[in-house]
This record gives C-alpha cells, sequence and structure tokens, in this order.
C-alpha cells in the first residue's frame, strides 16, 4: 500500500502540470488503473483549485504586461477569441486536458470572469472523463504504442 502512494505522488505531480503525463507515468510504474486516474485528477484538481483561487491575483501583479490587447488581434488570435465566445467554459474546460495545460486552461477560465465554484465543478467533469479515457486507452494500447523505455 505504502509503495502504491509512493509510486502515485509523481504521477500527481506531474498531472498538475501536464494531463497526459499522469496516466503514462501511471502506466510506467506499474500502478494499478484506479490509482492513476485517482492521482492524475488529484493533480490537475489541485493546479485548477490554486489557480483559480489565485488567478487573478497572478493576473494583475505578475502577467499584466502578457494580457494587454492588441489593437489588431491576429487572425489565429480572432478565431481564439471567437471560439471562447462560442463554447465558452465547457470548451475551455474540454480542451484543457487535451491541449491546454492544467494551469492554462485554469488562467484562461479566470479570465473570462465565470464563477469560481463553476470553473471548478467543469473542470472536475473534464478531468474525470479524460482521466478515464486516457488511462483506459494507455494501459490497453501501452505496450504497442509506448517507447520501450515507458514500458
Amino acid at each position: 500500500m505504502l509503495e502504491e502512494i509512493l509510486k502515485a505522488i509523481p504521477v500527481f505531480l506531474w498531472s498538475m502540470l501536464k494531463f497526459i503525463l499522469g496516466p503514462s507515468f501511471g502506466y510506467a510504474f506499474k500502478l494499478h488503473p484506479l490509482t492513476t486516474i485517482i492521482a492524475t485528477v488529484s493533480g490537475m484538481m489541485t493546479s485548477v483549485v490554486a489557480f483559480t483561487y489565485f488567478g487573478n491575483w497572478l493576473k494583475r501583479n505578475i502577467f499584466k504586461n502578457f494580457f494587454s490587447e492588441p489593437q489588431n488581434p491576429s487572425k489565429g488570435r480572432r478565431r481564439f477569441i471567437l471560439f471562447i465566445k462560442k463554447y465558452g467554459l465547457a470548451g475551455i474546460a474540454f480542451f484543457t486536458p487535451l491541449i491546454l495545460t492544467p494551469i492554462g486552461g485554469t488562467i484562461l477560465a479566470v479570465s473570462m470572469g465565470k464563477p469560481r465554484e463553476k470553473i471548478l465543478l467543469f473542470m472536475l467533469v473534464s478531468a474525470v472523463a479524460w482521466a478515464v479515457i486516457f488511462t483506459f486507452a494507455i494501459y490497453s494500447f501501452g505496450n504497442a504504442v509506448l517507447p520501450d523505455f515507458i514500458k
């Protein structure tokens, strides 16, 4: 039991930074799939909670120069703004584990001005769903598609 918990700590920590690394490391450490799912969701949600409650402070004090509105946004930025307006918080939560990082997705969600409880709920649902999908996929097809050093 203690060995399983010690192996889950890196899965938890890596999931705080990049979601897909959680199931990958869980498979590499030969953790039980349920342990991998729990550690992955916990890691992402730790980042989400931290940046949901401290995101505005970071934006005001640390990243204030990075979030200025350009006069003529690029074509990619215009598409991104249209995506945010069309799909909103649900779209950000859906794509956070896939494309964005837990930190980036949360900062984006906080910048939309949505209530914290709603951000946490949407991110939790997304984290659980994607953790189950990624863990199932990696544990099922890992021997065939992952590099030898992970097996």
